[in-house]
C-alpha cells in the first residue's frame, strides 16, 4: 500500500512501519529543528531525542485527534517537550555528579546555567497567564515538586480548592497553547 497525505495517519494507528517512515520524510525536518532549538548546546543528545520523539508517535498515535489538531502540530509538541525532558534530565546529571569523580568544567557551569534558563524560561512563559496566586501553586508543585497535603498545611488552602484551582490552571494553559497555534 502506498503511503500519503491522506492516510498515512490511518496508517499509523496500525503501526505500519512506511507511515513512520512518511513522517520522518515529510515532518522530520521541523522536528529535528524543534529539536535542535531546545538542544543547541547538546548535540550529542539531539539524535537520541529524535529517537524518542519517533517513539512517543508511534506509541501515542491513538491519542491524536484529527480534530482538535494538526498532526504536525501535535507532533511538534511532542517534539517540544521530549526536547525540554531531555533538558531536565541532564540538568539532574549535572547535579548528582559527585565532586570526587568530576571536576566540573567552566563550560558545564554555563551550560548548566542555559538549561536552567531554558527551562525557567519556558516554565515562566507556560504560567504567564495565571493569576499569581495560582502560578505560585504550580511553582510550587511542579517545580518545587511539593505534594498537595504539603502545600494545603503551608497555605491553609483546602486540597480540594487546591485541585480545583490546578484543574482550571491546566485547563487555561491548553487553551492558551491551542490559541497560539491557530487551533
Amino acid at each position: 500500500m502506498k503511503i500519503g497525505e491522506k492516510n498515512y495517519i490511518r496508517q499509523l494507528q496500525l503501526h505500519n512501519e512506511k507511515a513512520l517512515m512518511y513522517v520522518i520524510d515529510e515532518y522530520g525536518g521541523l522536528l529535528m529543528a524543534i529539536i535542535r532549538k531546545h538542544l543547541f548546546r547538546l548535540p550529542e543528545k539531539q539524535e537520541e531525542c529524535f529517537n524518542d520523539v519517533l517513539l512517543k508517535v508511534w506509541q501515542n498515535i491513538s491519542e491524536f485527534d484529527e480534530n482538535k489538531n494538526s498532526f504536525k502540530n501535535w507532533a511538534a509538541a511532542i517534539a517540544r517537550y521530549r526536547a525540554i525532558d531531555y533538558l531536565r534530565q541532564y540538568q539532574r546529571e549535572l547535579v548528582t555528579v559527585s565532586i570526587e569523580d568530576a571536576a566540573v568544567a567552566q563550560e558545564d557551569q554555563m551550560l548548566a546555567g542555559m538549561v536552567e534558563r531554558e527551562i525557567s524560561e519556558e516554565v515562566e512563559k507556560m504560567l504567564s497567564f495565571l493569576k499569581p496566586s495560582d502560578r505560585e501553586l504550580f511553582l510550587e508543585l511542579y517545580v518545587e515538586e511539593k505534594t498537595v497535603a504539603q502545600v494545603s498545611e503551608e497555605t491553609g488552602i483546602k486540597k480540594e480548592v487546591i485541585y480545583n484551582r490546578l484543574s482550571r490552571g491546566k485547563e487555561k494553559i491548553r487553551r492558551q497553547f491551542r490559541a497560539e497555534r491557530g487551533v
